[in-house]
Formats: structure tokens, sequence, C-alpha cells
């Protein structure tokens, strides 16, 4: 299967944004001008996400790419009649050119590139190795992305601990952990932080001032994971007679991948670093050369690793585009009915979530940080965290020297609700998505969208309080 496999989603967003007529203007539609009805389409999104999978699993896999769609039009037909074609296609060519494509562009490298290293080999999931692994996942996740390091260490994880009864838990942090937490180091390692970097934030900045929080949650998730490993695997019975991959010793392929993942790191460095003010205006929305260099460059290590990795070696990590093709096409739709919810919340104090915004600074106007981890969290759960981390980025100040400088707990607030938090449910960081449908290919019985959340909410919302007074 060739990865142009991997592109099918954007042949319904593009036929959805490019077949209306007109040239798009470069305004953004008003905010303070919707309703929450608007926000139907998204809601009808999640939900879909939520219970599909719970009435029938083969119905899900069979009917998800169709139902997105389906959510898709209901929010862009009204709208096109409502605003007209040319800001529709304004919309769809902002989401699609400034949102949606370097979003999945990096995705598409991270998990295409990691999936040509192999960890080959089985070990005993014992709860110390279990704990060490999600260690190591967690570390490199921030050199590697949160999507690199989970496609490289979950299907070892699965195999280590195919001969137990329960293992959903030791994916649920592992999404905790490698997925999320783990990538709050660097702008790498998680969307928002990219968005931010793009935006202007240091690429230091972040490591300094998030090192504490990263250091603080991942030691306490890591004990906690521990001590329930150890309680499951204490269990009598909770081994099965026969080991479906008898213990052997890990093994190394695909050690050029790792020379290419440097390049992606490069890549997105300069597109940060090096503004040359060159670039050209599409549809109305201006590209800048430093951001096509890093998505072609990104593309062209992604189809390098492809070429250059052994066949064998990704046979070995059972690799194959369904779960990035189920990120694409859910994410398509999500960044598009997105939309709505977005403006109205950049609508401000003119918006209908007017009160949402201001629950998040004081009498006088000043923000309150704890508020800004909090609300920042619980909307980076649902509405992902990427988006999410720009409205509040913009709310606090929309500048990133003011931001660092003159109010970095705020900032500091922002990058730590967006990151930790999009790990509270399966739509809130696109590789919690891709962690489940590999568990569930491999034979894991993954809790439910509501099953998940009643894990990820008791053990990430009292460490989230515990960070917020320790630190906020």
């Amino acid at each position: 299967m060739s990865a142009s496999f991997l592109w099918r989603p954007l042949g319904w967003l593009l036929l959805c944004i490019c077949c209306l007529p007109g040239i798009a203007s470069a305004a953004e539609f008003d905010g303070a001008r919707l309703g929450l009805l608007w926000t139907l389409p998204f809601v009808g999104i999640l939900l879909t996400i939520a219970l599909l999978p719970l009435v029938s699993i083969s119905a899900w896999h069979r009917h998800y790419g169709k139902l997105t769609l389906g959510w898709t039009l209901l929010f862009l037909l009204p709208f096109t009649w409502q605003f007209g074609a040319e800001a529709t296609l304004d919309l769809g060519v902002h989401v699609l050119l400034a949102e949606y494509l370097p979003f999945i562009i990096l995705l598409f490298a991270l998990y295409t590139i990691s999936g040509g290293i192999l960890l080959w080999g089985n070990l005993h999931g014992s709860p110390l190795l279990n704990t060490g692994l999600l260690a190591i996942g967690t570390l490199l996740a921030s050199l590697m992305g949160t999507t690199g390091s989970a496609m490289l260490l979950i299907r070892p994880l699965l195999r280590a601990n195919d001969n137990r009864r329960h293992n959903a838990h030791v994916v649920i942090f592992f999404i905790l952990l490698v997925a999320n937490v783990g990538g709050g180091l660097t702008p790498l390692g998680d969307p928002p932080l990219f968005l931010g970097f793009l935006k202007g934030v240091d690429f230091f900045w972040t490591l300094r001032h998030m090192a504490l929080p990263v250091g603080l949650m991942s030691s306490l998730l890591l004990a906690l994971f521990y001590v329930v490993d150890r309680a499951l695997y204490r269990r009598e019975g909770e081994l099965i007679a026969r080991d479906p991959t008898p213990d052997m010793p890990l093994r190394l392929y695909g050690k050029l991948n790792f020379l290419l993942l440097g390049g992606v790191l490069l890549a997105v460095l300069m597109s940060g670093l090096w503004k040359p003010g060159i670039g050209f205006e599409l549809l109305g929305y201006r590209v800048e050369l430093q951001n096509l260099l890093r998505d072609v460059a990104l593309i062209g290590l992604a189809l390098l690793s492809l070429r250059l990795t052994p066949k064998p070696v990704r046979a070995g990590n059972d690799f194959d585009w369904e779960p990035m093709l189920e990120v694409a096409r859910l994410f398509a739709g999500i960044f598009l009915c997105i939309a709505p919810a977005i403006a109205i919340l950049r609508a401000g104090s003119e918006g209908r979530l007017a009160w949402l915004l201001a629950s998040v600074s004081d009498a006088q106007g000043v923000p309150v940080d704890s508020l800004y981890l909090w609300m920042t969290g619980a909307l980076s759960s649902f509405l992902d965290n990427a988006p999410t981390y720009l409205v509040f980025f913009n709310l606090a100040a929309g500048d990133a020297q003011i931001l660092m400088h003159e109010m970095p707990s705020t900032l500091l607030a922002i990058s730590v609700g967006s990151v930790f938090m999009g790990s509270l449910t399966y739509v809130g960081n696109a590789p919690n998505f891709m962690v489940k449908s590999i568990a569930e290919q491999r034979g894991v019985r993954m809790p439910s969208f509501f099953g998940y959340m009643l894990w990820s909410c008791g053990v990430m919302l009292p460490a989230m309080a515990l960070l917020d007074w320790l630190l906020f």
C-alpha cells in the first residue's frame, strides 16, 4: 500500500472547499455573529466517536469516515447558505493550509519514520519492565514527538504484555505518559507547543519552564502505574498458560530512521528560527517560504524512510496506514467543524461564550494562572489541544515576547493545561487515537470513550490539582 493512501481524507475535504465558487477573502468570519447551534456538528463528531464503538465496533470501522463527512457537510452547507461561498472558501483554505496540513504532515512524517524503527524481540511484561518502557517513552517523546515515541514503543509494549489477561491499563498509562505528558519539554514534542513555537515562543524557553511540571507529573504517574500494575500482576491467574510471543532479547533495526528523525527536528527548528519574509498568496492565504520548505522536507523525509527501510522491518512492526488514516479522516472533520467553537471563543466578550472567557481573569481583568490552567485543560480534552492552545495564547496577550517575559506563569499554565490534559479523551491529542487503534488491532480490549475518561480523569485530575497547588 502506497503512502498516497493517506491523502484520501483530503479528497472530500478539498471537494467541500474548492468546489465553491468565488475567490476567498482574507477576513475571518465574525464569531460574535454565531450562535451555539453552529457547534452542533462538532458535538456530533465527538458523540459519534464516543458512542458508535459502544454500539458496534465493526460499524465504527466501516462507517466512521462517512459519518465524519456527514457531520462536516452538516456544518459547511448551512454555513455557505448563511455566510456565502466566499466566506466558506476562506474558512476552508485557512483550515487546510494553516492548520490541518501542517498538523497532519508532521504526524505523517513522525508516524512513517518511527514505523521504520523496529525493536524486535520480546521481554516479560513485569511491572518493573513496563514502568521502565513507559519511562523511556516519556523521555523520548520530547525528542521525537509524542507520535514518534508512541509508534516506536507501543508494539514492543503490547508484545511484552500479550500473555496477561489485564493489559488495557498499560495502554491507558502509555497514552497519558508517552502520548501526552512526555511531549511537554520541546516544541517538537506536542502539537500545541509546536504551534507556540511557530508563534515565536523560544525553543529553550519551553525546555526551561516545562522541565519541572513534566518531571513532577511523569514521576507521579510512573509511581502510580507501578503500584497499579504490580497489584494486577500479582493476581492469581493473571498470566495465560501460553505466551503468544515467548521472551527473547531485544534487537534494534532501522537505525537510519533516527537520522531522519533528526532531519524532522532540523526542519521544525528551521521554520521557527528562519524568517526571510518571503511568501505568496494562495486563495487569500499567505504561504510563508519557511513553512512550505518545512512541509516539503517532512514529506521528503517520510518518503525517504519508506524507500530506504527494508520491508521486513516494517512488517515486524505490523506497520499499516489504518491508524494514520483514521486520525487523518477524523481530524479533517474536527478541524473544520471546530471552527465555529474557536471563532465564538475568539469573539471574547461579544461571543456567546463570553462568560467562559471572563472566568479566567479577576475583576481587574488580570489573568488568573490557575484558571487558565484548568480552562485550557478542560477545553483541550474535547476541542483538540492544539487549536485550544492558540485560543488562550491569543486571549492572554497574543504576543510571544510579552507572554515569555512579562507573563511567563500564564504561558506556562496554558502550555501545561493543553499538553497534559489533552490526555483526558481519545480526541484530545492525535496520538491518543493512534495508540488506541493499534492496541485494538492487537487484541487489547480498550475501554470506550467514557470508560477511558473514568481512568484518565481518575488519574490526571488529582495529579493536576497537586500540580496547580505546587506551581500556580
